[in-house]
């Protein structure tokens, strides 16, 4: 049964982290090719510990990734196995900036040392930190 004041369909907690394991594995091989790519680009030196500009770069890589599966069916393929979706608070798949704020407030709510997910697990609604930024939620099909 549902709780009172929590759409039928919102994913909750448990699934939510299930997709994220998922969708983990893919974005390390997301980041692989993207540090080949920067060794490649540095005459084949490796890239030096602790540089800034790197970390960065391999954020910004990972972002087409989410931003594109988002608005392109609303599913990444972690999200896919779960049968989850993102979905905009009136209905249909998020716009790009939509996206991009989301994954943006992903990366908040990772520095937060997760508190942004587990906010979930709490939140009346079961929204996350980005779910309300981006005004999307994560459904369950």
């Amino acid at each position: 049964m549902d709780e009172p004041g929590v759409p039928a369909r919102t994913a909750g907690l448990f699934l939510v982290l299930a997709a994220v394991v998922y969708d983990a594995l893919i974005t390390l091989a997301v980041l692989f090719a993207a540090a080949t790519v920067a060794v490649a680009v540095n005459a084949g030196d490796a890239i030096p510990a602790g540089s800034v500009w790197f970390e960065f770069y391999l954020l910004a890589a990972a972002a087409p990734y989410f931003a594109w599966c988002w608005t392109h069916g609303g599913q990444t393929l972690g999200m896919r196995a779960w049968r989850l979706r993102i979905q905009r608070r009136g209905g249909g798949t998020p716009r790009w900036g939509e996206a991009l704020l989301r994954y943006a407030g992903a990366l908040l709510s990772w520095a937060a040392l997760g508190l942004g997910f587990l906010w979930i697990g709490i939140d009346r609604e079961r929204m996350s930190w980005h779910d309300r930024l981006s005004a999307t939620r994560i459904v369950r099909e």
